[in-house]
C-alpha cells in the first residue's frame, strides 16, 4: 500500500518539475536569454514559440486539475 502512494507522489513531483521547467523555457523565450540562430528565425520566431510553450503548459495543468 505504501508503495502506491510513494509513487503517486513520485508522479506528482516529476509532473509539477516538468511544468516549472517548461513555464522557465518558455518565459526564457519570451523575454530574450533564449534565442534561435537567425537562420532557424532569430529572437522572433522564439517569442512566438514562448507563447506556445506557456500557453499548453497552462492548458495541460487545467487540465489536469480538471481531470482529478
Amino acid at each position: 500500500m505504501a508503495s502506491k502512494q510513494n509513487a503517486k507522489i513520485l508522479n506528482f513531483v516529476a509532473w509539477l518539475t516538468g511544468v516549472l521547467v517548461s513555464l522557465s523555457v518558455g518565459f526564457a523565450m519570451i523575454n530574450g536569454p533564449l534565442t534561435l540562430p537567425s537562420w532557424l528565425g532569430g529572437a522572433t520566431l522564439a517569442m512566438i514559440v514562448g507563447w506556445v510553450v506557456v500557453i499548453t503548459t497552462l492548458l495541460s495543468v487545467v487540465l489536469a486539475v480538471i481531470k482529478n
